[in-house]
């Protein structure tokens, strides 16, 4: 195990920071005169200014990995404790009043980084008597994908279908794990949908914190989202960065397999969406991805509802449904073949964001089968909760 430490400048700032869970945008420069990004955790230390000398992290940039692969800034050096650094709010301020008692529950913990929250099962949380004792989902559809990506890409979908049918938009909560990053401010997906009002807000559980809730473990994180958020469906996947190694177990979205396995348990209602593409080219994510088929195939122990696209393309739809044979996917879950949505009706969806989503880099445009799987799904989703969780797995 090994960490690259290197000092830099501050040569500019972006944006006003928030001090409260955020992350600060910078540029530095390195001692080799080499510019550079950088991320700055508000919860660690003061805003940066320009001038500033700060110890960086630049472990992932120096491997040239996509995961984690930015600057961070670790500590500020050279300014006083007078000046404020340990705090975001300076050595003599004091920040705002708690609403509650403050947290004692550790997140990174045993790492200079750890921090206390206030975790919505403990005893000073407002919440703790929602989780003294045994609680359900009760039917609620938990939307369970890989790549965070497929966030904002089924929020847009579902709130399309509640457009068509002239129905209230169902109150959704993103659930985010720890398979990713771990701050929740580093998604800048979730920033989008909380200034469009989208979301009823997020829970980070784990070692994954920010979230409008805290939660210790999945179960509790996806309770909270039902009792505390009181949301109608709860979208699940990690934030941003996905690990893999190539080998048949060896990725993060396993997870996406445990995720099943706890919603199926706490009563509620698991929908799949499956990781599907023709663009990538690696052979391992061509048609369905090998990650899927492992983490629903083998990694989840309980059934879920596994929508797929009836994709347009004739070789296209018979590698994807061979594939979907040799997985062993229709043994374990309820497999639900369906049309996805016309092109056009999914891009127009899309562009309400206001915003690119891309996958990989990619658009619906130059991938339409990722988006066409996680519409699909969603729909699914959407059905389940207008009729009530009839016909579920």
């Amino acid at each position: 195990m090994r960490i690259r430490w290197e000092t830099a400048v501050v040569a500019e700032t972006a944006g006003e920071p928030s001090p409260l869970h955020g992350l600060q945008e910078v540029r530095v420069r390195l001692g080799n005169g080499e510019t550079a990004a950088a991320l700055h955790d508000l919860g660690v230390g003061a805003p940066l200014r320009p001038g500033d000398e700060v110890l960086l992290n630049t472990t992932a940039v120096r491997l040239g990995l996509g995961t984690g692969g930015v600057h961070f800034v670790h500590a500020i050096l050279g300014r006083s404790d007078e000046e404020g650094i340990d705090s975001p709010y300076g050595r003599s301020a004091n920040p705002p009043e708690p609403e509650t008692q403050e947290g004692h529950i550790m997140k990174l913990r045993y790492t200079s980084l750890q921090r206390a929250v206030l975790s919505v099962e403990e005893p000073s949380s407002p919440h703790h008597a929602l989780f003294a004792e045994s609680r359900t989902l009760n039917g609620m559809p938990v939307l369970i994908g890989e790549l965070h990506s497929m966030l904002p890409a089924a929020v847009c979908w579902l709130r399309e279908l509640a457009r068509e049918a002239g129905a209230p938009v169902p109150r959704i909560a993103y659930v985010m794990t720890d398979g990713g990053a771990l701050p929740l401010a580093v998604s800048g997906h979730v920033r989008r949908l909380r200034q469009l009002g989208w979301l009823a807000g997020a829970v980070t559980y784990g070692h994954a914190y920010g979230g409008d809730v805290e939660a210790v473990n999945k179960y509790t994180a996806l309770l909270a989202a039902r009792h505390v958020l009181e949301a109608d469906l709860a979208v699940v996947c990690m934030g941003p960065g996905i690990v893999g190694t190539g080998t048949v177990y060896g990725f993060s979205g396993i997870e996406a397999g445990e995720l099943v396995g706890a919603a199926h348990a706490l009563g509620g209602i698991p929908v799949a969406m499956a990781r599907i593409s023709f663009a990538d080219p690696r052979p391992r994510h061509r048609g369905l991805s090998r990650h899927t088929a492992v983490a629903l195939g083998q990694a989840a122990l309980a059934p879920a509802c596994v929508p797929l696209p009836l994709l347009s393309a004739a070789a296209e739809a018979a590698l994807l449904r061979e594939q979907v044979r040799q997985s062993g996917l229709a043994r374990r879950h309820r497999l639900l073949w369906e049309a996805p949505p016309p092109l056009e009706h999914m891009a127009a969806a899309l562009e309400v964001y206001g915003q690119p989503i891309t996958s990989m880099g990619r658009a619906w445009q130059d991938d339409p089968a990722f988006f066409a799987a996680i519409c699909t799904a969603a729909g699914a989703a959407y059905r389940l909760l207008r009729d009530g969780g009839r016909d579920k797995p």
